[in-house]
């Protein structure tokens, strides 16, 4: 079975346009996991538009007491400072933490949100210093990556476990064309090709970005593909059927 791991930044960010704790993203987690998630996610950014320090520790502490065997991941830039009033940098959040997974993405502030993977054409050895930390922290570690079968060996050389691939192309395309138009097969075609070169280099497999219920079923059959992350999906259609619901329409597509 492919592993969900459901995002909670858009429940944050609700919750951030009001005073309070509502929604609740421990509440959030619960229901998640009631509905078989196997992972929660978050995206600390500097700014803390919406997942937010406190937030990291309180899931960090929740799933270590309730939930062991519940993966927690956290995405970031792993460059990412103390440069902002109550952020106290990635690395810290992480040390912290110790989550098991660490998705290092290349974002930027100015980001509305992540919309590239890295580019390992050229020499990265800062990245490879930071992933050298996260894994003697006792973390998985995971690249955030464009399909690009040519980078996948050097996405392992620097010491990723994993990648996950950034589906936003596949998306829309998927939306533009629907899923058996020759442009949604061609873009289909390339990440399974990218995922092939994954699984040699020794890399597992994550996906995530702009996936929904109805893209993820023709891309829930990439080879090799371990888990996926979805949170902006799932916030737009709980509005319509409900959170749990949503949640465990969405484990029944990956199983």
């Amino acid at each position: 079975m492919i592993a969900l791991s459901v995002n909670l930044n858009k429940m944050a960010l609700l919750r951030n346009s009001r005073d309070g704790d509502r929604p609740s993203v421990i509440d959030a987690a619960h229901q998640a996991i009631a509905q078989g998630a196997l992972g929660i996610t978050v995206h600390p950014r500097p700014d803390q538009r919406h997942i937010r320090p406190d937030d990291v520790y309180a899931l960090a502490e929740l799933l270590a007491k309730d939930y062991p065997h519940i993966e927690f991941n956290i995405e970031g830039n792993p460059f990412a400072g103390a440069t902002h009033a109550g952020y106290p940098g990635f690395r810290h959040l992480v040390e912290v933490t110790k989550p098991d997974q660490v998705t290092v993405v290349p974002d930027s502030d100015e980001q509305l949100t992540s919309d590239h993977g890295w580019d390992l054409a050229v020499p990265q050895p800062e990245l490879q210093t930071q992933i050298d930390a996260y894994a003697a922290m006792g973390c998985r570690v995971s690249l955030f990556m464009d399909p690009m079968v040519e980078q996948m060996a050097a996405a392992s050389a620097i010491g990723a476990h994993r990648i996950e691939f950034y589906t936003g192309p596949y998306a829309e395309t998927y939306w533009a064309h629907g899923p058996d138009a020759p442009q949604t097969r061609q873009c289909f075609a390339e990440f399974c090709h990218a995922a092939e070169a994954a699984t040699a280099a020794g890399l597992g497999i994550n996906a995530g970005h702009d996936l929904d219920q109805e893209n993820l079923t023709l891309f829930a059959t990439l080879p090799g593909l371990q888990e996926v992350s979805i949170g902006h999906a799932i916030m737009c259609e709980s509005l319509q059927d409900g959170f749990a619901p949503t949640i465990n329409r969405y484990v029944e597509i990956l199983k």
